[in-house]
């Protein structure tokens, strides 16, 4: 019988992989999951904000300093209906913001994303 000594090596080396990709795979679904949420928080503080008659300005800067920790952009915040709203009316915050895997086999299969978030409130 001849001997099995490089059999495990052979084997880690045919999970490693997999192991990795798994790894990143979860590692990806976590920063996916916390922009969501971010982005999700962002949008009801600047509905709310919206909805008690602030200006688009401080909505959108509102939202961007409450996702600060993604680097959002005043550029990927819409409010709707711009300028003055209307008591019983509604406002619209919408929040695009892409999002790149650093699982290269995943990234390159599924390319990037955009997280998108609509929030609407009632105006007081």
């Amino acid at each position: 019988m001849k001997s099995e000594k490089g059999q495990s090596l052979v084997e880690f080396a045919l999970i490693v992989p997999l192991l990795i990709i798994l790894l990143f795979g979860i590692i990806d679904f976590g920063r996916i999951f916390h922009v969501y949420l971010t982005i999700d928080h962002a949008g009801r503080e600047a509905a709310r904000a919206a909805s008690i008659g602030k200006d688009d300005t401080t909505v959108i800067n509102t939202a961007v300093n409450d996702a600060a920790s993604i680097g959002l952009t005043a550029g990927r915040v819409g409010v709707s209906p711009s300028g003055s709203r209307a008591s019983g009316t509604n406002v619209t915050i919408t929040i695009n913001y892409p999002i790149d895997f650093l699982t290269p086999v995943i990234g390159n299969i599924v390319g990037p994303i955009t997280l998108t978030d609509t929030t609407v409130m009632r105006v007081e």
